[in-house]
């Protein structure tokens, strides 16, 4: 009786593809440009770069422009080519890229929280602008007119947040508070957040 040897899978791992060294703080958030060969960084040194490949292999900023505070985090949605920065000061500042990528228009500004911006997310199906902060709110934005649609206290400030575009749910998650420090390893996701607006 002869025996089938099957074949190990090979366990396939990372490779590192390249490498952008040119920050002199840390890196807030960075995100790839769908079907280009680029990336967009924020960081605390106050820069918002967009990185394109060039012919020698290497990424060089196309676009190298400096805010008045530290950038927390960003929101990038390739369709619109919309990017949406917070900021350590609690606005969120929203750009248009141009098709090559080579230009940034400053499209609007949102006083959207008192503390640090931990979250923006662009919701392009309903022109929504999400986000939290390290003032405890959940806020969301209409992005065509600029007017805020609603805001919701949680218990602890967040760290992440998704949304669900066909039942208007909200999913946030942060630390779990006790007293005035975080639990270390301790975290919390709150779902049911049911957001209403007008959609214009």
């Amino acid at each position: 009786m002869a025996a089938e040897i099957q074949p190990q899978p090979q366990a396939r791992k990372p490779c590192l593809l390249s490498k952008i060294e040119a920050f002199q703080d840390v890196v807030s958030s960075a995100v790839i440009i769908p079907k280009e060969d680029g990336v967009i960084s924020v960081s605390e040194d106050r820069t918002i770069r967009v990185w394109l490949k060039r012919d020698s292999g290497q990424y060089w900023p196309s676009v190298y422009h400096t805010m008045s505070s530290q950038c927390s985090c960003m929101s990038f949605n390739p369709e619109t080519r919309r990017l949406s920065v917070g900021m350590d000061t609690g606005s969120i500042c929203e750009f248009i890229l141009s098709e090559d990528y080579n230009k940034m228009t400053p499209a609007r500004t949102y006083q959207a929280h008192q503390g640090r911006v931990t979250v923006v997310l662009f919701v392009l199906e309903m022109e929504w602008l999400l986000s939290t902060g390290q003032d405890k709110n959940f806020t969301w934005h209409c992005s065509e007119s600029g007017q805020q649609l609603g805001t919701y206290r949680t218990a602890a400030w967040v760290s992440g947040l998704q949304f669900d575009v066909e039942t208007r749910h909200a999913f946030v998650g942060g630390p779990v508070w006790s007293g005035d420090h975080p639990e270390a390893g301790a975290g919390q996701l709150q779902s049911g957040h049911h957001l209403q607006g007008t959609h214009w």
